[in-house]
């Protein structure tokens, strides 16, 4: 299983990014995947999440302002994040858990996902 993170980068507060993360070496549609971030001296949090069906779950923190999305036969999942502010400045990280017949519930704990990407950094200047 591979995972590669890409997109990051600075932008102003207010700005948008999108992230993206390109999967291998499992049956992607199959599977949970998801985005977490960890900022210096800060524990690894969860971002969003979604399901092999499509269901997503977000954190609260993020709720109306990031979208998860996930294109299966691009093997490739997106975080579309607007909105931007200084406290999102992290390393993002995607998450991958396989699964052969399908993973339902899309979880923000780190301990569910198998499979991690390096991350890609995103800073937001104020």
């Amino acid at each position: 299983v591979q995972l590669v993170e890409s997109g990051g980068g600075t932008v102003q507060a207010g700005g948008s990014l999108r992230l993206s993360c390109e999967a291998s070496g499992y049956t992607y549609s199959a599977s949970c995947v998801a985005w977490f971030r960890q900022a210096p001296g800060k524990e690894r949090e969860g971002v969003a999440a979604i399901d092999s069906d499509g269901r997503t779950h977000y954190a609260q923190s993020v709720t109306g302002r990031f979208t998860i999305s996930r294109d299966n036969p691009k093997n490739t999942l997106y975080l579309q994040m607007n909105s931007l502010k200084p406290e999102d400045t992290a390393m993002y990280y995607c998450g991958a858990l396989p699964a052969t017949g399908g993973c339902y519930g899309p979880s923000l704990s780190g301990t569910v996902y198998t499979s991690w990407g390096q991350g890609t950094q995103v800073t937001v200047s104020s």
